[in-house]
């Protein structure tokens, strides 16, 4: 909220940022926007108008008669708002005229943020996660039940989702996850990759609890293994994408010397209105892809840069689930991005199948690894 002694400053209320944390946790725990409402609402928490309210505030959003009942779409926003993160943002919205009174959104590529402008009541982690999960958001089946791995659970052939397949008359141990590519376009495209929810959950629990143990265990060999890992994987991509990037900023520099030149030709009467046109806007739109492939670039680049940062990060949120006896939707959240699922192997004459778990900041971690960190093999 605003500082009453000054308007441009903002300072955070203590009372809304209790909630604020609450709901970006019960996220983390794996419930959508609808179950959060009715949480708050059942915890008789009030909505933000009829909280401002009761603060002797102003509010444009219409304050409900039940001053509890929270709806999702409140909730949606609040997960989405980076001013959490200590930003401001302006240009938000916008008027198709002067004489309309109705606010149009404008998309995030054309909002200006300003960073750390205000003390932050999300950290940047946090938000990250949830945001995203919320491009993974876990959608009921029509029996109303979700598993841990919707959204996560993916396919090692083709990278898109698995569906979870689910009834009213399954046991627990019959739901299971398929490649939804090979249901959608069948099983020539990509195979099925089935594979039973409580056996997919029975590897990940076991694969994370081996990775805790080895992680915590050895910390240093873990970091002089990942070091290891990451320098000649990331030294060949760093390079082929500074590369990348030199040759699109000469290309752009390029371009803006050739359009001048089109120009100059265009007054000159050596090159007609319509070819100049043709070529101008060919050059714009080249440009205008190269800038993009920049921000992109740099972006990667500076992430890259801050791998041996993420091993650290890593190590510290593995020291939070040293006693870990299941798996819940806030540690896998915390823990996981992806899990893929290869198709089953039956080659020797038993089932077998692989499962590769990409955890948060450090990526996959194979087998070999781990053991060579209990045989203390790392150099």
């Amino acid at each position: 909220m605003k500082d009453p002694n000054n308007k441009k400053r903002w300072i955070v209320d203590e009372a809304a940022a209790v909630v604020v944390n609450r709901i970006f946790a019960l996220c983390l725990e794996g419930y959508g926007p609808s179950q959060i409402a009715r949480i708050l609402k059942t915890d008789k928490i009030l909505t933000p108008a009829a909280y401002w309210q009761s603060q002797g505030k102003t509010t444009n959003q219409p304050v409900p008669g039940n001053p509890y009942s929270w709806v999702s779409a409140t909730v949606a926003d609040i997960l989405e708002k980076k001013e959490y993160l200590g930003h401001t943002v302006n240009f938000k919205t916008y008027k198709q005229s002067y004489k309309s009174k109705k606010k149009c959104y404008n998309p995030e590529e054309k909002q200006l943020v300003f960073e750390d402008t205000h003390k932050a009541i999300i950290d940047n982690d946090t938000w990250e996660r949830v945001q995203e999960l919320r491009k993974n958001k876990r959608r009921p089946t029509r029996t109303g039940k979700t598993n841990l791995f919707s959204g996560i659970a993916r396919c090692a052939d083709c990278g898109e989702k698995l569906y979870y397949c689910t009834s009213k008359n399954f046991e627990a141990r019959q739901d299971h996850f398929v490649c939804s590519t090979s249901r959608l376009k069948g099983k020539e495209v990509c195979p099925t990759h089935f594979i039973r929810a409580v056996v997919l959950e029975q590897g990940v629990l076991a694969h994370m609890r081996l990775v805790i143990a080895c992680v915590s265990t050895h910390e240093e060999r873990f970091r002089a293994a990942m070091g290891a890992k990451q320098k000649v994987e990331v030294k060949k991509e760093l390079a082929a994408k500074r590369r990348q990037l030199t040759q699109a900023e000469r290309r752009i520099e390029e371009l803006d010397r050739l359009f001048k030149r089109i120009y100059e030709d265009n007054v000159n009467g050596k090159l007609s209105d319509s070819r100049f046109q043709m070529l101008s806007d060919d050059y714009e739109q080249e440009q205008e892809e190269l800038r993009e492939k920049l921000l992109q670039l740099n972006e990667e680049i500076i992430q890259q840069e801050e791998q041996a940062e993420n091993i650290d990060r890593f190590i510290s949120k593995v020291r939070k689930y040293l006693d870990l006896d299941e798996l819940t939707p806030a540690l896998l959240n915390d823990m996981v991005k992806a899990v893929y699922v290869h198709a089953p192997d039956k080659s020797s004459g038993h089932r077998e199948q692989q499962i590769d778990i990409s955890y948060d900041l450090v990526g996959i971690l194979p087998i070999s690894l781990l053991a060579d960190l209990q045989n203390g093999e790392t150099t």
